[in-house]
């Protein structure tokens, strides 16, 4: 008895223990030594000595910048609210300048100012920063929105453990309405946190509630679907999809170009990095970019609905009369038994289903 309590216990030690490792390979490989890597930075010039200048930044950084030539100042400025580059230096005997958007990235604007500087050091110049796209007074570095979708996607993937696991004897059908009223609740939560309790959206809040919605729907949905399947492993595989890779490429602290190949790669394509290049586009940029992020969000919910449905059809093939005993009875298992069995697992998966 004592040796089974004994591997009971080991074999719900490996959960955390696994998040232990992944949790410190990703965010530490993701966040502790960030550095340019193909940063997109312009100057503006269409001279020849533009093009010099623009050839020398490049010849002197190598793979950490990628640097082009912008006619005007005006050309600069598109280009960074559209955030196809990161910052641009404007030459000037007088008064050189770096153009920055801190509202897409506050790191980015550090890394790009950290980059001109030297030049106009040299020319014995100060250097004059201007800002073309700032974040509002209530959210001064622009992370709010990464904090945001951190606690969007703990109220998501928390809930799976209770959905999945507490929720197990109940109908697919009826989980799936449940889920899709969690949803709404954690979303509704995400809306308020962003507008009356921390207003870090001054407008558009119902595009935010509705972005959050999508991403909170495609979490539950994809996580209900895998807990027939994974079952008590689903926390695992919950924490390592939407925590491990998903915070570190979302670029809600540092975007992609400050980051190796594979977290930058991940943003591309990632719910997280969907979810806050989305509020960025319609708090900060006019829409620009926002149907990218929705078709990722969309993508990702559209996934979950898939999994769910093959869940569900797991489940109803798996569904199969009790066998006959040799009395003619269907033999039918103490349901006491089987139900605190059941609890008991379902409160096992609830406890290892921790926030971050």
């Amino acid at each position: 008895m004592k040796s089974h309590a004994l591997r009971h216990v080991l074999t719900h030690l490996i959960t955390p223990l696994l998040m232990c490792v992944g949790m410190g390979l990703a965010y530490m490989g993701a966040f502790v030594t960030p550095e340019p890597n193909h940063l997109p930075v312009a100057v503006v010039g269409s001279g020849p000595e533009a093009k010099v200048l623009a050839q020398s930044v490049k010849d002197g950084a190598g793979d950490a910048l990628d640097v082009r030539t912008v006619a005007s100042r005006a050309d600069a400025v598109d280009l960074l609210k559209a955030r196809d580059i990161t910052g641009a230096y404007v030459p000037g005997a007088e008064a050189p300048e770096v153009l920055v958007a801190t509202a897409a990235s506050d790191m980015g604007a550090m890394a790009a100012e950290k980059v001109f500087t030297p030049l106009a050091e040299e020319q014995g110049a100060p250097l004059k920063v201007t800002d073309v796209a700032t974040p509002v007074d209530d959210d001064p570095t622009g992370q709010g929105l990464f904090f945001l979708l951190i606690a969007v996607s703990i109220g998501s993937y928390a809930s799976v453990a209770a959905l999945g696991a507490v929720g197990a004897a109940l109908s697919m059908r009826v989980r799936a309405l449940l889920t899709l009223g969690v949803s709404v609740v954690v979303s509704g939560i995400g809306a308020l946190l962003a507008g009356p309790v921390f207003h870090l959206a001054h407008h558009d809040l119902a595009g935010v509630w509705g972005m959050a919605w999508l991403y909170a729907a495609g979490i539950l949905f994809i996580g209900v679907g895998l807990h027939t399947f994974l079952k008590r492993w689903t926390t695992l595989a919950m924490m390592v999809l939407f925590v491990m890779l998903n915070f570190t490429t979302s670029g809600g602290l540092f975007r992609p170009e400050l980051q190796n190949g594979f977290f930058g790669t991940l943003h591309a394509f990632w719910n997280g990095a969907g979810f806050v290049e989305g509020a960025r586009s319609l708090l900060y940029f006019d829409g620009d970019g926002l149907g990218r992020s929705l078709w990722t969000l969309a993508a990702w919910l559209l996934l979950g609905l898939l999994v769910t449905a093959v869940a569900a059809l797991r489940e109803r093939a798996g569904t199969a009369p009790a066998p006959v005993t040799a009395a003619g009875k269907h033999a039918r298992p103490d349901g006491r038994e089987a139900g605190a069995r059941a609890v008991a697992e379902a409160d096992e998966e609830a406890e290892e289903s921790v926030g971050v």
